[in-house]
């Protein structure tokens, strides 16, 4: 590259304006050349065609980072209004294979390439006000608004690199070379791999808030552990080394494959890397982003994770040593042994890395780290270990859902970053974790050691506010309250029974959180989608839905918890299970596919939207005509979850008191009629064995016009 990609900035300093201007230059630097990256393609069905088919086309992904700055910022009040509600609704999620993603393009009509230009000039006018006029304070935290606007830049760095191995996973014949993105011209044969010792030592991992510089959820808490000594491969494996795997029929021979790489193997019916490609004289060939050159074997070989654990399988068989990947906490012992330091500011990384030399691996005998080679960069690091949260772990409350979905046993961690990690994923701090089927810039050393895998549990059982929530939900009675979620989904079902339009084909449970009402529902309604601004929440309505039950634990006294199994059959709520549907989703901008429905019910969620009058105003398009609108709320407005001048209530108008259901019968009554309520419905929710919260919920029913 001719030119020095920005590095993650700092975030403390004396001078405000000149700190403005750096993340500036960060922004626009970030943005240019992820709207380059898409220069690769040559003609617009290249946008709308699937590279493979887990994934979205990538016109999504070419919208979905713009879209991200927008509802961010919404979220975090740094600005007050929408762009496009329709593009960021239909850009919001879709990334990775949740259960929420939705994958079926006959949902969606997709906007044009110029519309999503277009889309993405105001988005930069947008950010670039944002940073300009927003006043701030250094040091920039975590808990600051403008935290935000780096939260947008390192998401579209991320999305630089996962969009740029759909682009290597597409079709050639969709791809041109770009002068951006010019790969290593050198290649040779591999060379000899041999094993280094590594000493065992202590591993302490781990961020403090306070750190000035911009980090993602997963990377605060705390970790120690004791590692004993190992060999490590001085070099990464290359495409020569593990074309011996791939001569000894190492695809074809099953004992080499654990059960998940099996169905993988199966599934893909893979017999050699993906990158690699046999020209039509049989010789070997390597895909890069735009093109396909003659085979350099020594760079490093990019596979999945089940991939690089055949080879070990293999490796060990062949070497009679016990190889494997190793761990997270293996991988930074080799960190800290070969002394490194993040990339610096102002001058190029030792290491294939941040986009500092080429748009390609290179030669694994480029860049040498003490007594070992591509440490970092050059490609993503495998390891062993699935992603799970450190001691203190807590999720951001503007992203939830970026690293808790994750813990599921199923997202295996990589490291060292590749030769286009930038910004925040070039550090050595930081954590990504991918399917291991799944495809990166990433390929893997291996480690000989005797000793046995230990990683920590990575079931996120501890969050409080999730058990709070499930206790709340699917907890039983309390001081002779009863369940609320449950009296509010029989309220709602009674009044459709009553004022309803008759049909019983759709209802939505908005605010779902736990996903217990959506259930209740489903015993009424045909299908019930649940919708819920919060992955951690909707994810246990999903397990609920899939297992038939969850466990969590509660606080009972000091130190002293409670375990609870929750179980859809105790509840009379195995039969619903076919009948209901989990979705992430913003009430303020729900997608366009969430429509047709008739009953609504928000149970507890309008005094904590970002901006509940446009949830208001726009409610009555997703309901069928006759269908109703249940709303229960205690009206307790507050600041950090809702600007004073979104309030719809509880402050004096005119002099006058002006309350919640003033508000609401002067948004709602140019569509809506009120015809139950207003009435108190109690509620309690547990803290520990003697401590509970008791407040009463105000509903109203609402039936369209």
């Amino acid at each position: 590259m001719n030119k020095k990609f920005p590095r993650t900035p700092f975030l403390a300093g004396a001078d405000v304006e000149i700190k403005r201007n750096e993340l500036l230059n960060y922004f626009h630097a970030t943005f240019d050349r992820y709207e380059s990256l898409f220069e690769l393609l040559n003609c617009e069905d290249a946008f709308y065609k699937k590279a493979i088919s887990l994934r979205h086309p990538l016109i999504f992904y070419f919208g979905h980072t713009a879209t991200f700055f927008i509802n961010k910022f919404m979220v975090a009040g740094l600005i007050d209004k929408p762009i496009d509600q329709r593009l960021e609704s239909m850009f919001a999620v879709g990334v990775d294979e949740m259960s929420w993603d939705d994958l079926n393009d006959a949902r969606y009509d997709w906007p044009t390439v110029d519309e999503v230009r277009a889309y993405r000039k105001k988005v930069r006018e947008v950010v670039e006000g944002v940073i300009k006029n927003t006043p701030f304070t250094l040091p920039i935290g975590w808990s600051d608004p403008f935290w935000i606007v780096l939260m947008g830049i390192e998401h579209e760095r991320i999305h630089l690199e996962t969009s740029s191995v759909l682009i290597r996973q597409h079709a050639l014949s969709y791809v041109k070379p770009h002068p951006d993105w010019q790969p290593c011209r050198d290649g040779g044969d591999a060379p000899t791999n041999t094993l280094v010792d590594i000493p065992g030592g202590q591993v302490t991992l781990g961020r403090q808030l306070t750190d000035p510089i911009y980090g993602w959820d997963n990377e605060y808490g705390h970790h120690h552990a004791e590692v004993s000594k190992f060999q490590a491969s001085k070099y990464l494996v290359t495409n020569g080394e593990f074309l011996e795997f791939v001569e000894n029929d190492g695809y074809n021979n099953d004992r080499y494959w654990d059960e998940e790489g099996l169905a993988w193997k199966k599934f893909a019916k893979v017999t050699h890397p993906t990158f690699w490609v046999k020209d039509s004289l049989g010789a070997w060939k390597l895909r890069l982003l735009a093109e396909e050159v003659p085979m350099p074997w020594d760079w490093p070989v990019e596979t999945n994770c089940l991939e690089s654990r055949a080879f070990c399988r293999w490796k060990s068989e062949e070497s009679d040593l016990p190889v494997r990947l190793p761990t997270e906490d293996e991988w930074n012992r080799i960190y800290d042994h070969v002394q490194l330091s993040d990339v610096p500011h102002a001058s190029l990384a030792n290491g294939n890395l941040h986009l500092d030399h080429w748009a390609s691996s290179c030669p694994v005998t480029r860049f040498s780290h003490g007594d070992l080679n591509d440490v970092v960069g050059n490609v993503w690091q495998w390891c062993e270990t699935p992603t799970y949260p450190f001691d203190g772990f807590d999720v951001h409350p503007v992203y939830d859902d970026f690293t808790s979905p994750t813990f599921d046993e199923r997202h295996n961690i990589i490291k060292g970053g590749s030769w286009m990690s930038a910004g925040n994923e070039s550090r050595h701090v930081s954590r990504y974790a991918f399917r291991r089927h799944f495809f990166q810039h990433a390929g893997f050393r291996y480690i000989v050691t005797d000793t046995p895998i230990t990683n920590p549990a990575s079931t996120y059982e501890t969050d409080a506010m999730v058990s709070l929530y499930d206790e709340f939900h699917y907890g039983d009675d309390a001081l002779g309250v009863p369940n609320f979620m449950k009296a509010m989904s029989e309220l709602s079902i009674e009044a459709h029974r009553l004022h309803g339009n008759g049909k019983q084909a759709r209802a939505l449970d908005l605010g779902c959180a736990t996903g217990r009402a959506t259930f209740e529902l489903a015993k009424f309604f045909d299908k019930v989608i649940g919708i819920d601004f919060s992955a951690r929440f909707i994810q246990v309505g999903m397990r609920m839905a899939e297992l038939g039950s969850i466990r969590y634990s509660i606080p009972v006294e000091g130190d002293l918890t409670s375990y609870h199994e929750r179980r859809l059959d105790d509840l009379g709520l195995n039969e619903t299970v076919n009948k209901v549907e989990f979705w992430q989703g913003d009430a303020c901008n729900l997608k366009d596919i969430h429509t047709h429905f008739d009953l609504i019910l928000a149970a507890n969620l309008i005094d904590r939207l970002y901006s509940p009058r446009r949830f208001l105003e726009l409610i009555s398009e997703r309901l069928n005509h006759g269908g109703l609108l249940v709303l229960a709320s205690p009206y307790t407005w507050l600041e950090e979850y809702t600007k004073k001048s979104e309030w719809i209530g509880g402050f004096k108008k005119d002099g006058e008191s002006f309350t919640t259901l003033d508000g609401l019968k002067e948004i709602l009554g140019a569509n809506f009629s009120l015809v139950e309520g207003p009435k108190a419905v109690p509620f309690t929710i547990r803290e520990t064995a003697r401590k509970y919260q008791h407040t009463l919920s105000e509903v109203t029913v609402w039936k369209r016009k």
